[in-house]
C-alpha cells in the first residue's frame, strides 16, 4: 500500500509522555495490533513538522485555505 492511497483500515492513536522522559505513539489497530513508538523529544518535534507539513499540504490540494503560522 503506498502513503497516498485510501485504506478501511480503523485504528486508535494515543500520544503522550512516558515515565523515561521519551514521547510515546501508541497505535491500535483491528485485528488485536498494537504498536507502541517510543521517541525522544527532538525527533517527537520533527515529527509534528511533518504532520503539519502534510496537513498543510493536504489543505492546499483539497482548495482550502493555509493555516496561519503562530
Amino acid at each position: 500500500m503506498s502513503i497516498d492511497k485510501q485504506s478501511e483500515i480503523a485504528a486508535n492513536l494515543q500520544i503522550g509522555p512516558t515515565d523515561r522522559g521519551m514521547v510515546r505513539i501508541y497505535v491500535e489497530a483491528e485485528g488485536g495490533i498494537e504498536l507502541p513508538l517510543d521517541f525522544d523529544p527532538e525527533e517527537a518535534e520533527e515529527i509534528a513538522e511533518e504532520l503539519r507539513a502534510a496537513a498543510e499540504a493536504a489543505r492546499a490540494m483539497a482548495g482550502g485555505k493555509p493555516m496561519k503560522k503562530r
